[in-house]
């Protein structure tokens, strides 16, 4: 698996639709009551230092599968807010956004250099085990504040500092059993900005 930037128009295309979807957007925020990304949006967003967006693909022939991305980027006060969203459903269930997360995890504590990345989940989406896998703790709530169908839901607050991850060694995983060379490459920006 490789996480790479976003750089092609077709990179930003997949990604909006992935993002469009309303099985992906209901979990979502990029705020000013968006739910959704445009293409345009996207480009926007990884053009500010405040965002850090890639894709993650497979191992096998560099097919895009998600997207990985922390907003709210303070290299001052060395925090992130983390999100992910699993655009090829047909990799479902494998364990891809788990490593995805890992990597991305690892890369944002060791080569941005952040202390501290939390993140949200809308309670009873299940993504919540997967953050706490990762090492993510419970910090608290925000009541009522996300809506889905018109209904209020909770938002679940989760925060993880760079001691806590837990990273994954896809090579002990069943479902990533293979070559021993594929997947351990993370592509890194050419110069990653401290």
């Amino acid at each position: 698996m490789t996480l790479r930037p976003l750089s092609s128009f077709a990179d930003f295309e997949l990604a909006a639709a992935w993002l469009q979807r309303r099985e992906n957007y209901q979990w979502l925020d990029f705020g000013s009551s968006r739910q959704g990304a445009t293409p345009t949006l996207l480009r926007i967003m990884v053009q500010r230092e405040a965002n850090f967006i890639r894709l993650y693909t497979s191992d096998t022939d560099d097919t895009p599968i998600g997207i990985v991305a922390l907003h709210n980027l303070d290299r001052n006060m060395r925090t992130g807010t983390f999100w992910i969203v699993a655009g090829d459903k047909s990799f479902r269930s494998r364990g891809w956004a788990h490593i995805a997360a890992s990597r991305f995890l690892t890369l944002a504590f060791r080569v941005l250099g952040l202390h501290t990345v939390n993140t949200w989940i809308v309670e009873h989406n299940v993504s919540r085990r997967g953050a706490e896998r990762l090492g993510f703790r419970f910090i608290g709530r925000q009541r009522q504040c996300h809506f889905i169908d018109g209904q209020p839901h909770d938002r679940l607050l989760f925060d993880l500092l760079a001691s806590e991850l837990r990273e994954i060694d896809h090579l002990d995983r069943p479902a990533f059993r293979g070559r021993p060379d594929v997947g351990a490459t993370v592509h890194l920006p050419a110069s990653p900005r401290p």
